[in-house]
Formats: C-alpha cells, sequence, structure tokens
C-alpha cells in the first residue's frame, strides 16, 4: 500500500511508501484524501513523511509521457485538488522531507504547514520548465505565496533545484534536523495543542479565497 496512516498521541502519521519514488499517481491521491478524512475524523494534526528516498518525485510519469493527454490531464487536475485540500486542511499540517521532493513532491511540501527536512543531497524544487511544463495555476499560487519573493523567479520559472540547506534559504522548507521525521512528529504533537477553531479559522481566513479561486478554474 502506498499511503498507510498511524495514530500517534492526537497525530495522524502518514507515510508515503511505493518502494520507490512515490510517484504522484491515483492511487497516492485517493490514499492521501483518505489518510486526510480519518485525521479529520480521529486526530489533531497531520504528519506526513517520506520513504527515505523521497516524499515524491512528481506525477506518474506512465500516465504524464503515456501519450494519452485525458489521462494526462486528468491526473494533474486530481493532483491538484488534493493539493489545494492539503493547503486548506484545519488542522495543524507537518510534513517529513526526509528525501526528494520535485515538482508535484514539491507541491506537496509547499502546501504543509511546516516543512522539516534532513541535512544531505536530496533533490528539492519544481522542475517543470525545465522538462518543458508551464506551471498549472494551482502550482504558482501556491509558489507565490509560500516561497521567498527573492527566490521566486528562480524557483518557478527558472526551474532552479536545491538541496536541502538552499531549501531553507527558499522557502520550501522551515528548518532541518538530522532525524526529520522524529522531528516532524514532535512539532505535529505540539501543535496539536492548540485550540483547533482559531487554528482552523485563521487558516481559512488566509487560505481558502487562493483556493476557492484555483478549484473554480480547475472545475
Amino acid at each position: 500500500m502506498t499511503v498507510t496512516t498511524e495514530m500517534r498521541d492526537g497525530v495522524a502519521v502518514v507515510t508515503l511508501d511505493d518502494g520507490k519514488m512515490n510517484a504522484v499517481g491515483h492511487e497516492l491521491i485517493d490514499g492521501l484524501h483518505g489518510a486526510l478524512d480519518r485525521a479529520a475524523a480521529d486526530a489533531s494534526a497531520v504528519c506526513i513523511v517520506g520513504n527515505g528516498k523521497a516524499l515524491s518525485a512528481g506525477f506518474d510519469l506512465k500516465v504524464m509521457q503515456g501519450g494519452d493527454v485525458d489521462a494526462m490531464v486528468g491526473l494533474v487536475n486530481a493532483g491538484g485538488r488534493l493539493i489545494m485540500r492539503l493547503f486548506a486542511h484545519p488542522q495543524p499540517t507537518v510534513v517529513a522531507v526526509n528525501g526528494h521532493a520535485l515538482a508535484a513532491g514539491a507541491l506537496l511540501v509547499l502546501a504543509c504547514d511546516t516543512r522539516i527536512g534532513t541535512p544531505g543531497a536530496a533533490k528539492i524544487g519544481l522542475n517543470e520548465t525545465a522538462i518543458g511544463l508551464a506551471l498549472p495555476e494551482f502550482a504558482y499560487e501556491l509558489a507565490a505565496v509560500r516561497l521567498s519573493t527573492r527566490y521566486l523567479t528562480r524557483a518557478a520559472i527558472q526551474a532552479e533545484i536545491f538541496d536541502p540547506a538552499g531549501a531553507v534559504a527558499a522557502g520550501y522548507l522551515d528548518r532541518l534536523e538530522d532525524d526529520c521525521a522524529a522531528a516532524a512528529v514532535a512539532e505535529a504533537t505540539r501543535l496539536a495543542q492548540l485550540p483547533a477553531n482559531a487554528y482552523a479559522g485563521t487558516k481559512a481566513s488566509l487560505r481558502q479565497p487562493l483556493v476557492d479561486r484555483v478549484l473554480a478554474n480547475l472545475a
């Protein structure tokens, strides 16, 4: 199973592991929707963790390069709806980036409230321009509000890929920890103690207008 969820002291710890690079396909998308549903019912915060190789290296290339335009558009739109849902999820969301996070994987990072990486040689960034793709609206809107203004052109338009330290400077990550998975769970546990209604209400006020606009255009 690509997505598994374990409850730890009120935190839904969601692990992505397809045994490879966690390609964003319909199975992963459906699994993350299910994890968010379960978190909303049974938890107070969410922590997403990669498999050590990658959080995700992007959309499933079998679909993106398969020649079926409808399938490609359908997958990208489904991914956009998931990313916007994660961005607006009312509970605290923390991600442990313990491997590569490219393209759609980088967007999963940007959609989470707190982003913790680990020192090393992981590659993090939006590489769409470099592979001949323009960023869809949900991607450039998310990049514009989460990345450092100083790095936005380099990151979003010029497809610069960063190591973890560079990803902190660019705004993909908030900080680095040697054991980023443990640190992310601890941070999610801390954030879960904040008043839930206040957290959800403030997040909605800040983010829902963007989400509504993007989803309307996707439709």
